[in-house]
């Protein structure tokens, strides 16, 4: 039977995907709730959304209660550009190169199981910073009920694989059908902008992951390019591959460069009239985005009242009048008007 799902029930739907927030997104689930068709061939949905309200007010609850009693926080609330998970089976080199490039000072070892919960830190890059979350390793030996309600957050995933360890093949499918097990799937385009919107018949709890291969250890390796072709003529996966090095600190210095290009991430200063702009920490938002999402992210009201903008920008345009559409780039300036 089909949903014949309302515009009320996708605007909800659609806002709640967008949301980063546990409380946000909890509002847009009861929203979801409230204007969802009731019908037998929403039954399975209607399910679907009240075991996530169910989940998210639990985790409300258990936050307000204190950490003291309900252990190491299992969700990161993202902070910076972008949330990027690392996973990988274990001994991979996630942990190393986290703290290679964070500087976290995170739990290593030469043993598995190492990372038992989320570990966060930030990546610096000109002047934003992404969040990088290292994860437990995903394995059917060493379950984490709670690995799909971590990967909420995250804008995208890196798969960090040892490519000289022999079972790496056989690891990585493994991993991967874990993660599809519990709706988590990693896919190898990335946004280059805002996200692509679902389609009426797609999984709206299911979490699509833009993710790359990094290959850690990569000095251990004497022929990454050979190894790379054949883990994926084995494995049939054409993630974009970053090759890198905890050790020697080959390839770090690439990562950050590489995802603000392949997230389209698009820096947005802003100034108040008749003063200069701040330009010590900028609105980050993504290729496609606008006028009306900078004021947003301001301040709600302000988005609420937005009647125009100035922009300037570095292809020489001074103060021009923008609309709240107007598509914004990399560098703008507003002088935001409501």
């Amino acid at each position: 039977m089909p949903a014949n799902l309302s515009p009320e029930y996708k605007a909800a739907e659609a806002a709640y995907r967008a949301a980063r927030e546990p409380r946000e997104k909890l509002e847009c689930l009861r929203e979801m709730l409230r204007t969802i068709p009731k019908h037998k061939g929403t039954d399975h949905l209607q399910a679907d959304i009240k075991s996530r309200i169910a989940e998210l007010t639990d985790e409300l609850t258990a936050a307000r209660r204190g950490a003291a009693r309900t252990g190491p926080p299992t969700v990161i609330r993202p902070e910076g550009t972008a949330q990027i998970a690392l996973l990988g089976p274990p001994n991979s080199g996630k942990s190393s190169l986290h703290h290679a490039l964070t500087g976290s000072h995170a739990p290593v070892g030469p043993y598995p199981f190492t990372t038992q919960y989320p570990q966060p830190g930030m990546l610096p890059f000109e002047d934003v910073a992404f969040q990088l979350v290292d994860l437990p390793p995903v394995t059917a030996e060493h379950p984490v009920p709670w690995m799909a309600n971590a990967l909420q957050p995250a804008d995208g995933a890196f798969l960090v694989v040892d490519l000289s360890d022999p079972s790496c093949v056989d690891q990585v499918a493994h991993l991967r059908g874990l993660l599809q097990g519990r709706r988590v799937h990693l896919l190898p385009s990335w946004p280059r902008g805002m996200p692509p919107d679902l389609h009426d018949d797609e999984d709206p709890f299911a979490i699509r992951l833009p993710t790359a291969l990094i290959a850690a250890k990569a000095d251990l390796l004497t022929d990454l390019e050979g190894e790379l072709a054949v883990f994926t003529e084995l494995t049939g996966l054409h993630y974009p591959v970053l090759a890198v090095s905890a050790t020697t600190g080959a390839g770090l210095g690439e990562i950050g460069p590489w995802l603000f290009r392949e997230l389209g991430v698009v820096r947005v200063y802003t100034k108040v009239p008749h003063h200069p702009a701040d330009l010590s920490r900028p609105y980050t938002v993504r290729r496609g985005q606008t006028v009306h999402d900078v004021a947003a992210m301001v301040h709600k009201e302000v988005a609420g009242g937005l009647k125009h903008a100035r922009l300037w920008n570095r292809r020489g345009t001074e103060g021009v009048q923008v609309g709240r559409d107007h598509l914004l780039e990399d560098g703008d300036v507003l002088e935001l008007h409501a």
